[in-house]
């Protein structure tokens, strides 16, 4: 277990409490591609829908059936397991022959569109992803639900950093604190420990914007993020101009992605950043993420989910749906509506 702090709400307290994942479907994500497929090349592209697979089970499953090495073949990102998601996958066949696609279907697996394309897919190649999400079990006031629904709909909520992110029992914070202290660890999980030490410091300082009420407002000293985008600018005085930009959601405000260098912000943001990060274990990450060869970096500390919809199924049971940004978290806009459990289902054997 690890000590990383409770998340604060941006809106209060809590309106419900409910159960998601009762069964796979209740948890359902597409990917949105970020580019066309040229039609053309060696790497064969698959639109694939899984059930209740991991996304790096379904890729070593991809590498024996085309008789190519792991490396061979790569995807945009990782898709929850107990779930129904669609994403995409590259296989390197460099003669261009691709085995029986109907080969690979299965109760898990379904091949929905092939296609060639003349690069190997990359990681974090998507446009963003698509939820639909089914609570049951719900306990809460439906007025108050809906209310905090609309209001998410309309300001946005924190950018957290999922708990996915930081691993079982919140685990990989711990973990990555033994690596910095010289603890030996796998090329793939350096990387994982890293990312989870970046996001844990991420979430401290946007967890004390929350709490003074400012996490979608502007500090003296603020850097600017575009919104769909990692471009920053600033620090600069607040203007008109600047105002109305952070009302139409076209930029945000930002949090600091730990690494080597200074931070860039200034005045107000910059000291509370600082103080944010400033006990005995947020020294220890910073060090660690620096030593890494890590560079400053940002993040938006708004997040506004597109298309959001919800639907009563039943008097206990809500279904959500939106669109979220690549790298954003379906579990921050469940946050912001209380306590949401795993329901209980049978373990992998």
């Amino acid at each position: 277990m690890t000590d990383l702090p409770a998340l604060p709400l941006a809106y209060g307290v809590p309106v419900l409490r409910a159960l998601m994942r009762s069964v796979p479907e209740d948890f359902q994500v597409d990917e949105l591609p970020a580019f066309e497929a040229s039609g053309e090349g060696e790497h064969l592209l698959l639109d694939i829908r899984k059930r209740g697979a991991n996304t790096v089970a379904v890729a070593r499953q991809l590498a024996q059936w085309a008789g190519v090495p792991q490396m061979g073949v790569s995807y945009a990102g990782q898709k929850d397991r107990h779930a129904v998601t669609t994403q995409r996958f590259s296989v390197h066949l460099p003669k261009r022959v691709a085995p029986d696609l109907a080969l690979l279907e299965s109760d898990e697996v379904h091949v929905l569109a092939s296609t060639w394309h003349n690069r190997k897919l990359q990681r974090g190649a998507l446009a963003g992803n698509r939820f639909r999400l089914v609570l049951r079990e719900v306990r809460g006031e439906r007025p108050a639900i809906d209310e905090r629904l609309q209001a998410i709909a309309a300001r946005g909520l924190p950018n957290w950093f999922g708990e996915q992110r930081f691993g079982r029992d919140g685990g990989n914070v711990p973990a990555a604190l033994a690596m910095f202290a010289g603890r030996r660890v796998r090329k793939d999980q350096r990387s994982m420990f890293l990312s989870a030490a970046r996001s844990a410091l991420f979430n401290r300082v946007l967890a004390a914007r929350v709490e003074q009420g400012n996490w979608d407002g502007a500090l003296e000293g603020e850097v600017w993020m575009l919104d769909g985008s990692r471009s920053v600018f600033g620090p600069e005085p607040m203007s008109e101009a600047l105002a109305e930009r952070l009302a139409r959601f076209d930029i945000h405000p930002s949090g600091p992605l730990w690494g080597a260098g200074e931070l860039r912000a200034t005045g107000a943001a910059l000291e509370l950043e600082q103080a944010a990060l400033a006990d005995e274990q947020a020294l220890a990450l910073r060090a660690g993420l620096e030593q890494a060869g890590l560079k400053q970096e940002r993040r938006a500390l708004r997040l506004r989910p597109a298309l959001m919809q919800h639907a009563w199924l039943q008097d206990d049971m809500l279904e959500l749906s939106f669109a979220l940004p690549p790298g954003c978290y379906a579990t921050a806009v469940l946050h912001e509506l209380g306590e949401v459990s795993e329901a209980p289902h049978p373990q992998a054997t």
